[in-house]
This record gives C-alpha cells, structure tokens and sequence, in this order.
C-alpha cells in the first residue's frame, strides 16, 4: 500500500521523506544537548528570551541547524559529483576548524612551535616509519613463504612468529625489546627498540596480507612458469609477486599509515618523536591542548599524503586490469 502511494505520488513521497530526515535530525541534536549560545551571538536581540527559556531554544536552535544541514544535502546534490566531494570536504574541514577555534587555543604559541615539531619530530616519525614498514615488508614476505611451505619446522617457526606478535599489545612489545633485552646482556638504544617492535609487529601483520594475496593467484600460473623452465624462486618473483600487488597493495598501504600513528608509542622510551615534542613543549607552558591539536593535523596531513601514495601505488599495479 505504502508502495503504490508512493509510486502515485511520488512528489509528496519526496517531501514527506525530507521532513521526516529533518524531523528525526532535529530530535537527534536536541537529545545531544547541543547548547544555543550561538543564537545570542546570531541573534543579540533574542539574548534575554533564550536565556530565560532554555528548553524551546535548545528546540529552535536544533531545528536551525537542521533544517541548515537538509538545505546543504539539497544544494550538494545539484553538483556534479566531484563538486560533491570537494564541498563535502570543504564544510567538514570548516566545521573541525571552528570545533578547534572554540578551544579558546594560543596561536602565538602553536606558530613558536611547529617548526620544531615538523623539524625534529616529523623527520624522527618518518625516519622509524619508514625503516619500520621495510623491516616488517621483507619479514612478512619471508614469513607468508613459510607459512605456504610443506616444511613443518619452517611452518611452525612462521605461525609461532605470528601468533605471538599479533597476540601482544604492541606497547607491551616496545617495553619487552627495550627493558628486556638488556637482562640478557643486549643493551639496545630507543630507536632502535622502537624500529625493532614496529618491524616485528607489523610484519606479523602484513605475513597473513601477502600470504592471502600470493594464494590469489591461480595455481595455473605456477604451473606455467614450471613448464616454461622457470625455478622456484623466480616463478615467486617474476610471475607470482607482480600479480599479488594488486591485492597486497592496499591493505599494506593501510597497515603502512597505522604504522605511522603507531609510531607515536615508541615516545614511552624517550624517542623525540612528533607525539613525544608535542607532550614536552605543551608541558612548558601549560599548552597540551596546543600542541595535541597542532600534532594530530600534522599525522593526518602525512596520512592524506600516504593515502595519495597508495592510490598512485594501486594504479601502477592495476593498470593490467584496464581494458
């Protein structure tokens, strides 16, 4: 029945829909307890009335940004989709500003210190990341071979490697390699301890990603290659490995920008990385806010640079799939 009237009178279904979306977030920002100051600065002239009815301004207030955000979908959707995603884009990226500037945040102090955060702690993050995601990309391609192995030891070895490390918080792992290993006589550095967790953990990771993209590829392929003469190893290289990117390269890509977040941990240790500068130099003047801020723009500015590298990455690798 809904169905049929809706068919009949499609005109009417469309408003009744848009008043119902508006209804429902009207009520959703009203239950969040969304304050209305902002009407008083909107509105001067309202100042008294809303703070002498809180409840029917909290109500208003709601319905305002309501009925803003079903006028912006509307809007939006006359656009072509790239105008789309820009716009999108450009709004949220507004509204995380003006979130941040109600902070009441010292941008004197935030412009004294970002040039040291982007000097000596951006270049560290990027120095044991960048190390980290090579260490772990050549652990993990020994380790999905293992783990592909008819070899019992060298399988046993591969899956006691990879339920361990994935097993164990990743913290936990920085303090083992770092306080543990000099019990045993090996005194290793912070850098170091923190490249050699990362490596380890995320190679752990990653075995299970190219051990699920080399079984992609059909056995045909090997088969293939044997019949054409070629060896193990260069069956491996030459004809499996090419065509398991495509599959490997995404979700190494993602374990590549959580690597970078998680680098952030090896700060426990004292490395003077980007989250480690930004807990010290907000200490010195009672600026934490400042500095976490300014420290979570910059990861997510590395990260949108990651994510275009990826992209360019998966395009480079799948440029076989275009017809």
């Amino acid at each position: 029945m809904i169905g049929r009237l809706i068919l009949t009178y499609p005109d009417a279904a469309r408003r009744t829909g848009v008043f119902v979306i508006l209804a429902l977030i009207t009520v959703a920002i009203y239950g969040m307890g969304v304050s209305p100051a902002w009407l008083g600065h909107v509105l001067p002239t309202a100042s008294d009335w809303l703070a002498a009815n809180p409840a029917p301004a909290r109500l208003l207030g709601a319905t305002i940004i309501a009925a803003i955000a079903v006028v912006n979908w509307q809007a939006l959707r006359q656009l072509p989709r790239r105008f789309q995603v820009v716009g999108v884009w450009i709004e949220l990226f507004v509204l995380l500003m003006l979130f941040f500037y109600s902070f009441n945040l010292s941008f004197a102090f935030i412009g004294k210190k970002v040039g040291f955060l982007i000097s000596q702690g951006v270049v560290t993050t990027l120095y044991i990341s960048v190390i980290s995601i090579a260490a772990a990309t050549v652990i993990a391609l020994a380790g999905a071979i293992a783990k592909l192995s008819r070899n019992g030891v060298v399988y046993g070895l591969a899956t006691f490697y990879t339920s361990l490390f994935r097993g164990l918080p990743l913290l936990m792992q920085i303090y083992i390699i770092y306080l543990g290993l000099p019990q045993v006589g090996y005194v290793i550095s912070a850098v170091p301890a923190g490249i050699l967790a990362l490596s380890l953990c995320y190679g752990a990771y990653m075995t299970e990603i190219f051990r699920a993209g080399i079984e992609s590829i059909p056995r045909g392929q090997t088969e293939g290659a044997t019949a054409l003469g070629l060896s193990p190893s260069q069956t491996m290289g030459l004809v499996i490995l090419p065509q398991a990117m495509r599959v490997i390269i995404p979700p190494t890509g993602n374990q590549f920008i959580a690597m970078l977040k998680d680098s952030s941990l090896v700060s426990v240790v004292g490395v003077w990385e980007l989250m480690y500068l930004a807990r010290t130099q907000g200490q010195t003047e009672f600026r934490h806010i400042e500095m976490l801020i300014t420290a979570s723009m910059i990861y997510w500015l590395l990260s949108v640079g990651l994510e275009f590298l990826q992209s360019r990455i998966e395009a480079r690798f799948g440029r076989s799939n275009v017809r």
